[in-house]
C-alpha cells in the first residue's frame, strides 16, 4: 500500500490513460481520477452481462450467460438459473456499494487532496469508461447486440510468427506419425493436488493411446510410458500449430480457447474454475470439442471423450472452418492500438458512449409508463363503477316510482 501512495502522490507522473483490468474489483478505476485521465476498461473474460452493465446495460439473461455459469441451454430452469445469478450479482453490488465506497476514498483520496482534484464518488467513475476492449471474439462467443464502445480483441496476444520449438520437442512433434495429444490444464491446478492414483490412471490411458502425449506438468513422474513426455514448461501456441498435433486437452481457459481455434486443434476441456465450464460449454456447442468433469472418473471419461473426438472426423472439420472465419477476421491487436489511440485523440472518446448509462432505472423498464396506464386503467374502473353504481340507484328509483303510480 505505502508503494502504490507513493507512486499516486507523485505529481510528476503523469498519464493520458488508464487501463484497468475487471476481475471481480473495480477499485483500479481511481487511478484515472487521480491521474486526471480517461478510462478504459479491459475485460479477460467472453461478453458477459457484469462487465457490459459498466458501459451500457445488463443483457437480457433469456439468451446471455452470466460468466459464472456452469450450464449452457436455454431451458425455463436454466433460465431461472440464470435470472437469479445475475439478481444475486447486482444485490451484492448494491449491498457492498458502501464498502467499496469507503475503500476507494481511503485509497485515492489523500493522492487526491494532494493533487487538488476533487474524487468523485465510486460508482460515477466504474460507470464512466470510454471503452471496454474484451478478450473475445464472435467465433468463440455468440452474437448479441454490444455498444459501439465495446470492443472485441480476442486474440490479441497470439503471435504473429510462430516460434521455433525446443529441438527435443520439434523432434516428437515431427516423427508422431499417429499425430501428438498435448495435455496442459493451465498454471492454477498444481500437480501436489491430483492424487498420485489418478496420475497412474491417466498414464495407464495414455499408455493405451498410438499416439504421442506432450503433458505440460509441474513435476516429473517415473515409469512414464514410452509414449508420454512430461514437461514442465511448452510453448503452447508453437505446439498447437505444428500439423501433427491433432488434440488438445485443456481447462478450458480462454486464451487457450482462443489459441486452439487460431490453429484448427479439436478440445477436450476439463474445466474447474470460473468462466472455464461456460467457454468449454461453448467449445461443446459450437461441435469442436467435449467436455470432461473433474471427479473421481475423470480418466475413464477423459479414455471416452478422446475416443471419440479422435474417431469421428466431424469435430476437426468443425474447427478447421470456426479457424478460417477466425484468421479471416482484422488483427486484433492492431484494433487494441487503434481503440487506446483514440481515446486518447479525442479526450475519452463521448461519441462512443451508450446513452444507457444517461436513463435511469425506471425509464430503462418503462416503470413511470406502466405506472400512467396503471392509473388510467383504475381510473376508467372507477369512474365505470361509479357509472354502474349511479345506474343501479337511477333503475331503482325509476322502479320505485313506477311501482307507487300503480
Amino acid at each position: 500500500m505505502d508503494v502504490v501512495q507513493k507512486f499516486i502522490k507523485d505529481r510528476s507522473v503523469k498519464f493520458d490513460v488508464v487501463i484497468v483490468d475487471w476481475l471481480y474489483t473495480e477499485l483500479g478505476v481511481g487511478f484515472s481520477s487521480v491521474f486526471n485521465c480517461p478510462l478504459i476498461w479491459f475485460s479477460s473474460m467472453d461478453v458477459h452481462t457484469t462487465v457490459l452493465a459498466l458501459i451500457d446495460d445488463y443483457l437480457n439473461p433469456a439468451y446471455a450467460r452470466h460468466h459464472m455459469s456452469t450450464e449452457y441451454s436455454s431451458s425455463f430452469l436454466n433460465r431461472v438459473k440464470e435470472l437469479w445469478t445475475i439478481s444475486r450479482t447486482w444485490l451484492y453490488h448494491w449491498w457492498h456499494l458502501d464498502e467499496k465506497e469507503r475503500m476507494f476514498r481511503e485509497i485515492f483520496g489523500p493522492a487526491s487532496e494532494e493533487r487538488g482534484i476533487k474524487l468523485p464518488h465510486f460508482n460515477d467513475v466504474r460507470y464512466n469508461a470510454s471503452l471496454m476492449l474484451g478478450n473475445s471474439h464472435i467465433v468463440v462467443g455468440e452474437a448479441i447486440a454490444l455498444p459501439q464502445n465495446y470492443w472485441h480483441i480476442g486474440g490479441y496476444h497470439i503471435k504473429k510468427t510462430v516460434e521455433p520449438l525446443p529441438k527435443d520437442l520439434q523432434k516428437i512433434m515431427d516423427t508422431a506419425k499417429d499425430g501428438v495429444i498435448y495435455f496442459s490444464l493451465g498454471s492454477l491446478l498444481k500437480g501436489r493436488k491430483i492424487p498420485s492414483a489418478v496420475k497412474k490412471r491417466f498414464l495407464n490411458i495414455f499408455s493405451e493411446l498410438k499416439q504421442e502425449i506432450i503433458w505440460k506438468f509441474d513435476e516429473q513422474m517415473t515409469d512414464l510410458p514410452k509414449n508420454v513426455h512430461i514437461v514442465t514448461w511448452a510453448p503452447q501456441q508453437s505446439i498447437l500449430a505444428h500439423p501433427n498435433c491433432i488434440l488438445f486437452i485443456t481447462h478450458g481457459g480462454l486464451l487457450s480457447t482462443l489459441e486452439t481455434i487460431k490453429y484448427g486443434v479439436p478440445i477436450i476441456g476439463i474445466p474447474f474454475f470460473a468462466d472455464q465450464f461456460l467457454n468449454v460449454n461453448k467449445v461443446v456447442a459450437k461441435g469442436f470439442g467435449r467436455r470432461v468433469d473433474i471427479s473421481e472418473n475423470t480418466p475413464e471419461e477423459l479414455r471416452i471423450a478422446i475416443r471419440e473426438v479422435l474417431g469421428n472426423t466431424s469435430y476437426r472439420t468443425r474447427v478447421k472452418e470456426l479457424s478460417s472465419l477466425f484468421n479471416a477476421d482484422s488483427d486484433p491487436g492492431q484494433r487494441l492500438v487503434q481503440g487506446v489511440e483514440l481515446v486518447v485523440r479525442t479526450n475519452g472518446a463521448p461519441h462512443l458512449r451508450s446513452v444507457a448509462l444517461r436513463v435511469p432505472f425506471y425509464q430503462k423498464l418503462y416503470l413511470d409508463v406502466l405506472l400512467l396506464v396503471i392509473g388510467i386503467v383504475f381510473g376508467i374502473i372507477i369512474l365505470i363503477s361509479y357509472a354502474c353504481k349511479y345506474l343501479r340507484t337511477f333503475i331503482s328509483r325509476s322502479n320505485q316510482g313506477k311501482k307507487k303510480l300503480n
